[in-house]
């Protein structure tokens, strides 16, 4: 029996599939943007359905925190502190070694975006920001490739392909003011919620890539696994005002947006947002996994890692201790969210 056909062969099986969109899943190049919670199980399923190259984008390494729901990583991984787009590609190569993993370690950003998503036929959101969302919508947008979104925190999942020329964008359903505040390090996740939003993520992706377009969702779904709650928004027309669908503008791909910069000497970066932040607010957030002081114009926090946030109301933020911009940028990412 052919090997393939073995592998695939419950695949096949399945009429939506069949012997044509598996062929296409072969054909299939997709790339995977964060590799944690949401990557692991996103590449996990496309790469044991059989999609022929899988690009995966990560700036990040394993810690054990990060085991309780990163599917792909173990001990070992930890252990040796790789990064995690190269643990994942190990890991990913021993189930399927048929098809073509490429493993970058890098800050995703403004300058490398474009660069990333040439030449392939769906962008996944592995994020655990707002900021890098946005980007990848717009730039996806920008270049006509699918992009489809997920998040997932607390017991809280929401998730969504949009086509560009077909659908609305993410800007349409969420604005970049309103998504402050809530990360999976400062309010904590479940595993399964990941699970399920990933496996949303995936299903739109393989109907896409197969061609079955006619069963696309068309949707954003959202829902709360702890509270039994869930709720479809119908994607219709596009936000009047949206910038990237009736403007042609692309705000995340400009280099104001979230100014990062080292302040020399002083082993600190500064990531300026133009959202203000509201100290008060932040210090009730951050208490839980932070030793917080708040004077009336800054609000230290000093991390289990060993460095520190300062939070100023016009929106900057120092990361004190590091003048890795990598390193900063994930802090940021973990404890702020955009």
């Amino acid at each position: 029996m052919d090997q393939s056909f073995e592998r695939y062969s419950r695949q096949l099986l399945f009429p939506g599939i069949g012997e044509e969109g598996q062929l296409r899943l072969s054909k299939a190049r997709i790339l995977i943007v964060g590799v944690g919670a949401l990557g692991t199980v996103l590449a996990n399923h496309l790469v044991r359905a059989g999609v022929g190259f899988v690009r995966l984008a990560d700036r990040d390494y394993v810690e054990s925190s990060n085991l309780q729901r990163q599917m792909l990583f173990d001990e070992a991984d930890v252990e040796a502190s790789l990064p995690k787009a190269i643990a994942a590609k190990k890991r990913l190569e021993t189930i399927n070694s048929s098809i073509e993993i490429e493993a970058i370690v890098t800050d995703v950003n403004q300058d490398n975006i474009e660069q990333l998503i040439e030449g392939v036929d769906l962008v996944l959101d592995g994020t655990d920001n707002f900021s890098t969302r946005f980007l990848l919508n717009d730039s996806c947008f920008k270049h006509q490739i699918p992009f489809v979104y997920g998040g997932a925190v607390s017991s809280r999942g929401m998730s969504a392909l949009f086509i560009p020329n077909e659908t609305p964008c993410l800007r349409c359903f969420i604005d970049h003011g309103d998504t402050q505040g809530q990360t999976c390090d400062t309010i904590g996740v479940i595993s399964p919620v990941v699970d399920i939003v990933a496996s949303y993520q995936s299903v739109e992706a393989i109907k896409y890539l197969v061609g079955a377009t006619d069963k696309l969702r068309g949707s954003l779904k959202t829902f709360d696994i702890w509270h039994n709650q869930q709720y479809e928004l119908k994607m219709k027309d596009s936000k009047a005002n949206c910038p990237v669908c009736h403007h042609q503008e692309y705000p995340a791909l400009t280099k104001d947006f979230d100014e990062v910069v080292s302040l020399c000497g002083r082993e600190t970066i500064q990531i300026k947002r133009k959202e203000k932040l509201d100290l008060k607010a932040w210090a009730e957030t951050l208490k839980k996994v932070a030793d917080v002081t708040e004077t009336p114009f800054l609000l230290r926090a000093t991390l289990d890692e060993g460095e520190k946030l300062v939070l100023f109301p016009d929106g900057r933020v120092l990361i004190q201790g590091t003048d890795d911009m990598v390193r900063a940028k994930t802090l940021f990412s973990r404890y702020i969210g955009n």
